[in-house]
C-alpha cells in the first residue's frame, strides 16, 4: 500500500476532529471512505466538511451492532481511525479493517487514561500534557503507541489555553502517525514497557465543579483553572446563593496560617481575598446570582 492511497474510515466529533479531518482530506495519499458521527451529537460543522468533500456521512446508536458491522465490511477501508468518538470499539469490529483502528488521545499513556484528561492533568498540578496516538485494542486506551508529543503547562495556562494546545498537536500526530502507516514506517510501542500499570482517570460529572476551601491555595488555583469557561467553572455558596468563579491566582508570599477556609478577607489588589486550607488566594472573576456583594468577613461554602 506504499503507492496506493490508505482508505479509511473516521468516527469523529468536535473541534478534536475538524483540524485533523482537513489535513487528511488534502493530501492524496488518503482516502476518506466515510464519516461516522457521534448519535447523541452530531457535529454539524464536521458534517459540513465531509458533504462538502463528497463524502457519505452516517450515524448509528450502536456502532458494534451486527448489520452495523456488515455495513462496515462492505466499505473495504484498511484502516479505521477513532477522533473523539464516544462509543466503545469491541472485539469484532476491531478485526474489520486489516490495519485495525487507531485514536487520539489528550493523555500522555499508559497514563492518564480515560476521560477528561484535560481538567485531571490542570488539577493534578502537571508540567506537560502528552498526546498520545495508539492501537485500539479491548482495553480502555491500552493499545500499542505509534506517537506520543508532549507540551508544557504553565501557570498561565486554563482549560480553554490548553484544550486549544491538546487539539492542534492532536490534529499534527494523527496525520503524521497516518502518513507513517501509509509508508509503512509506524513503530509500536507496548504501553507496559514503559509502565507496568499505568493510571486511568474518571469522567467528571455534574457536582464535581463544587469548590471546597478547605485545600491548598496551590490545590484550589489548579481546581478553579481546570474548569474554567467554557467548563462549568468552579461553583461555590455565598449567602446561599451560588456563585462561580472563573479565576484565582495565588498570592505572592503569603503567610501559611490556620484560620477559617472560605472567608472572605478582604479587597486585593483587582479582586477578593479568600482563606484557604494554608494561606489565601485572590479571586479575580466571580459571579453571584441575585446580584450579592461580597463582603469581608462573609465566607463562601
Amino acid at each position: 500500500m506504499k503507492n496506493s492511497a490508505l482508505r479509511l474510515g473516521y468516527f469523529a466529533d468536535g473541534p478534536w476532529a475538524h483540524q485533523a479531518f482537513q489535513k487528511i482530506i488534502a493530501d492524496s495519499r488518503f482516502e476518506v471512505a466515510f464519516v461516522c458521527l457521534r448519535w447523541t451529537h452530531q457535529d454539524p460543522v464536521l458534517k459540513q466538511m465531509a458533504e462538502k468533500a463528497g463524502i457519505h456521512v452516517f450515524s448509528v446508536p450502536k456502532i458494534n451492532a451486527p448489520d452495523v458491522l456488515e455495513k462496515l465490511r462492505g466499505e473495504e477501508c484498511r484502516i479505521f481511525v477513532s477522533m473523539s468518538f464516544d462509543q466503545i470499539f469491541k472485539a469484532d469490529i476491531l478485526k474489520i479493517a486489516p490495519l485495525g483502528i487507531i485514536n487520539c488521545h489528550a493523555g500522555k499513556l499508559p497514563f492518564y487514561r480515560g476521560r477528561n484528561i484535560l481538567n485531571w492533568a490542570l488539577i493534578n498540578d502537571e508540567k506537560e500534557l502528552g498526546v498520545t496516538v495508539h492501537h485500539v485494542d479491548t482495553g480502555i486506551d491500552t493499545g500499542d503507541i505509534i506517537l506520543q508529543k508532549c507540551t508544557p503547562i504553565t501557570d498561565e495556562d486554563d482549560y480553554a489555553s490548553l484544550h486549544a494546545k491538546a487539539v492542534a498537536i492532536c490534529a499534527d500526530l494523527l496525520y503524521e502517525s497516518l502518513v507513517q502507516i501509509q509508508e509503512g514506517r509506524a513503530k509500536r510501542i507496548v504501553q507496559s514497557t514503559i509502565h507496568p500499570v499505568g493510571m486511568y482517570c474518571a469522567q467528571r460529572k455534574p457536582g464535581d465543579e463544587i469548590l471546597n476551601w478547605n485545600q491548598t491555595s496551590r490545590e484550589i488555583f489548579n481546581f478553579v483553572r481546570a474548569i474554567a469557561k467554557p467548563g462549568p467553572r468552579a461553583t461555590t455558596k455565598y449567602l446561599g446563593q451560588d456563585a462561580f468563579i472563573n479565576r484565582v491566582i495565588e498570592v505572592k508570599d503569603s503567610p501559611q496560617y490556620k484560620g477559617t477556609p472560605g472567608q472572605i478577607l478582604g479587597k486585593g489588589k483587582n479582586g477578593w481575598l479568600v482563606k484557604t486550607k494554608d494561606s489565601f488566594v485572590e479571586v479575580l472573576e466571580i459571579e453571584v446570582t441575585g446580584g450579592a456583594v461580597l463582603r469581608p468577613g462573609e465566607r463562601f461554602g
